[in-house]
């Protein structure tokens, strides 16, 4: 947009992003969320916020940084790290996994328990959960193929992600229907419940059976974990595509550390530990395994 057309139109053209700025930029968000953002970045970068720093009416990247830098709330960072996020996410997304938790993990862990006893706890650690669609199908999936469980079982999952935009979404758990097309409809109809949107059309609610499983809370996964394991899996899927290989090692070992013998690490189909130097053993294509389960 030129000037004349900027002033014609009331807005003002975006400011220009240097070299210098992005790289600032860049090295910051490194090393605050262990996202790598590579030189093609630049106009995602630009583009995304631009709208902030017309919001706050100020010049340039610049300021905005010093902005960010002298925020003692964090909350800035907080909307600068939402705002260069990707969250792509689907319900029954990679249904390999879900299809190994059903048919392989859970038998698994239901031939441990000892008839008489309280039966096997679980919990799951969904990293990187996004809008929701990861927790709930993994809820889903457990309740529909252990009846144990089903049945009032000790279970949770834990649902983290970086950005607070699309945490809001998920704890909100409303989805419009081209967002569940993916679920089973037999699910669909035991675990979700239509409702009227405020809009007009129409939205399918998680159900509360599914919800209460769910805690949902912002973490970033480069800071100390500040929950106690262990976990029987963890989802992180399609996040390391992002960070490079020395953050990948440290937060592969963390998992590592958090996981119950036995239990199993799931990333996305796109990565890879291949190369890495690490304690898991391979179990399938995106699917790892820590040691042997307790007998």
């Amino acid at each position: 947009m030129s000037e004349v057309e900027a002033i014609r139109t009331g807005l003002q053209p975006p400011p220009d992003l240097t070299d210098r700025e992005y790289q600032t930029i860049a090295s910051f968000v490194h090393k605050a969320s262990g996202i790598n953002l590579l030189e093609g970045k630049k106009e995602l970068v630009r583009a995304r916020l631009t709208k902030r720093i017309r919001q706050l009416q100020m010049k340039n990247f610049k300021a905005y940084f010093q902005h960010v830098m002298a925020d003692n709330t964090g909350d800035e960072l907080v909307f600068l790290l939402d705002a260069l996020a990707t969250n792509l996410t689907s319900f029954w997304r990679e249904p390999q996994h879900f299809d190994f938790m059903a048919k392989t993990f859970l038998p698994e862990l239901e031939a441990r328990r000892r008839p008489g006893n309280r039966g096997p706890r679980l919990r799951i650690w969904s990293a990187a959960c996004s809008s929701g669609e990861e927790p709930y199908t993994i809820a889903m999936v457990t309740l529909e193929a252990s009846r144990y469980f089903a049945a009032g079982g000790d279970f949770r999952i834990l649902a983290t992600d970086l950005s607070t935009k699309v945490l809001n979404i998920a704890k909100r758990g409303q989805y419009g229907p081209e967002s569940v097309k993916n679920i089973p409809p037999a699910a669909v109809r035991t675990y979700l419940t239509k409702i009227q949107a405020e809009s007009g059309g129409f939205l399918f609610a998680v159900n509360p059976e599914v919800r209460r499983i769910i805690s949902f809370r912002r973490f970033n996964l480069m800071d100390a974990v500040p929950f106690k394991g262990p976990m029987d899996l963890i989802f992180c899927r399609n996040v390391m595509i992002y960070f490079d290989r020395e953050t990948i090692a440290k937060l592969v070992d963390k998992f590592y550390g958090l996981l119950e013998p036995g239990g199993y690490l799931f990333i996305g189909h796109s990565e890879s530990l291949s190369g890495l130097s690490h304690s898991f053993q391979y179990v399938a294509p995106s699917i790892y395994r820590k040691g042997a389960p307790k007998s």
